[in-house]
């Protein structure tokens, strides 16, 4: 019986971020579909590590930075000469668009782009940064295919880089897996789901400009004026300090507001908690909403670039409201934790699922022998494009 064919997945660490679950889900697809999976990491590093798959190959580059894992993975390339790779994250992308081009390998290459590009650019304070649309438009048309993670975060790219709309393909990304679900069911362990009687808020994701908590913050503490709850922001990040120093400012002391930084096991606070709320400035396609949206938790957004209004149905899943405004926020909060959730329907689920997305992945990285594959789990298609 032939060896399996190979595919890598490069991403430069496993911290816990929406990108890095995302690829540890394909990875867990395609070791399904019947792949030999490596997942290439520029430093085995991160909250994640421990939750690679069984039977997914950890490959560490043992780099301390994405630009210094450049030759490690041309000597990959040529050892182990993989027939397709996905990346993510532009820095990642950029390195394996470049090495697979200095290593000479015949492997096929596809980028995915997690982020709005136009919203990184703007917001980022690091010189750096800013000369990622630059070298994105030039370096990512080497590429076989981009994918984005939502149609919006897809037109934005193509007016971004003005590269062929072809090439550019949108694919919900793999959130909803059994184990979502099973991890769901479990206590989560905090004192205020057991033991309080006022609604507990929930917030989940890094501590990053991006997701905006200074404006969560400002809207818990005018809900807090008109009704008794309290408010969880899980994950870890560089706007800890300020937030907390937000906090005290405004009132909030440990019996109405908490940090605990990051949980392995965060659906369990999701189907426990009253609401969800996403505050961010921008998004790719938040992870976090579409989970606590499945697991049956009222949800209310902001209607950020990118992603949360096509989760939300533009508003019939859950309340949408302006982004960096404290006041529609309370409002909108206040008037959620007064209704009853609104019932979603499974189709609606489904496209974020693992093996549809998987399949999705594959007419990308497999094309040629997509039509002939009969991976062992059944899917719906998950492209949007």
């Amino acid at each position: 019986m032939p060896s399996p064919e190979r595919i890598a997945l490069f991403i430069p660490y496993l911290c816990a971020g929406g990108a890095e679950r995302v690829t540890l889900n394909v990875a867990e697809g395609l070791l399904s579909a019947g792949y030999a999976v490596d997942l290439v990491v520029a430093h085995a590093d991160g909250d994640y590590l421990d939750q690679v798959p069984s039977g997914v190959r950890l490959v560490d580059l043992k780099s301390p930075r994405v630009l210094t894992s450049f030759l490690p993975l041309v000597r990959y390339f040529k050892s182990e000469r993989p027939v397709a790779m996905l990346s993510a994250l532009d820095h990642a992308n950029l390195i394996a668009i470049w090495a697979r081009a200095f290593s000479g390998v015949d492997c096929r290459l596809v980028v995915a782009v997690h982020s709005t590009l136009s919203a990184d650019k703007e917001a980022s304070p690091r010189w750096q940064d800013k000369l990622v649309p630059a070298l994105v438009r030039r370096f990512y048309r080497k590429a076989d295919a981009i994918v984005t993670v939502s149609k919006s975060a897809r037109a934005d790219f193509l007016e971004q880089t003005n590269l062929p709309a072809g090439r550019v393909h949108a694919i919900y990304n793999p959130v909803l897996r059994p184990k979502v679900f099973e991890q769901g069911r479990l206590l989560a362990g905090h004192p205020w789901f057991e033991q309080s009687t006022d609604p507990v808020i929930l917030a989940v994701g890094r501590l990053t400009a991006a997701k905006d908590y200074p404006t969560l913050l400002n809207a818990f503490a005018q809900v807090r004026k008109t009704r008794s709850a309290r408010l969880l922001i899980l994950g870890e990040g560089e706007e800890r300090a300020a937030l907390e120093q937000q906090a005290t400012q405004l009132g909030l002391d440990a019996d109405t507001f908490q940090m605990p930084g990051f949980v392995s096991n965060p659906y369990a606070y999701m189907r426990a908690a009253d609401l969800y709320v996403l505050s961010s400035i921008w998004e790719g396609l938040p992870t976090a909403l579409i989970e606590a949206l499945a697991l049956g938790t009222p949800v209310v957004s902001t209607n950020c670039k990118s992603g949360p209004g096509e989760i939300l149905n533009d508003g019939a899943y859950g309340r949408l409201v302006r982004p960096s405004s404290p006041e529609l926020l309370a409002e909108a909060i206040l008037d959620a934790l007064g209704e009853e959730p609104t019932a979603v329907q499974e189709e609606a689920l489904d496209r974020f699922r693992v093996p549809a997305a998987t399949m999705a992945y594959l007419k990308l990285l497999r094309p040629a022998s997509t039509a002939d594959q009969r991976p062992s789990f059944s899917a719906k298609p998950a492209s949007v494009s």
